[in-house]
């Protein structure tokens, strides 16, 4: 199995970054590079916990359709979500949030398989987790920049 993580320190309150971070308008926003799309089960807002959503974007010249699913909650520290259906043999991302002096720590922690055994795991090494990590990268981008920047707007009304 292939891990990504990722940690990104975002100047604004832990409700604010939790609530973007599950944002589904936000997250096809960040994704617009792959026209990435939600087109069925939670379409549009904030997605709860036993919520799905239905994602269809093109990667590598293939369009392609992940259904994930949130499979654990606890607002504002923590969600998951899984793969139920989709190109990897699995996937889960797991969503961590910490306050601390002004600041929320926003952690990813993605882990995914591709099927095809040994081939599989040679496209992740040389390819797939690359391209996986500037894609999150992407997404943490705008959820902290879009933080950030409401934060300053709430402070100096």
């Amino acid at each position: 199995m292939s891990k990504i993580e990722i940690e990104t320190w975002i100047k604004a309150d832990i409700d604010k970054v939790f609530d973007l971070a599950r944002d589904i308008d936000l997250h096809q926003k960040s994704t617009s590079k792959t026209n990435e799309k939600a087109i069925a089960g939670r379409m549009t807002g904030l997605i709860e916990e036993n919520e799905t959503v239905v994602w269809q974007a093109k990667h590598l010249g293939i369009t392609q359709r992940l259904t994930t699913k949130i499979i654990s909650m606890e607002k504002p520290h923590q969600f998951t979500d899984m793969m139920l259906k989709g190109a990897f043999k699995s996937m889960i991302h797991q969503h961590l949030f910490k306050q601390k002096e002004g600041y929320t720590l926003m952690k990813d922690h993605f882990e995914f398989e591709s099927p095809f055994g040994i081939i599989g795991k040679l496209f992740n090494t040389f390819f797939l987790t690359s391209y996986l990590k500037k894609f999150l990268l992407e997404r943490n981008r705008l959820i902290k920049e879009t933080a950030e920047l409401l934060q300053s707007h709430e402070v100096a009304i």
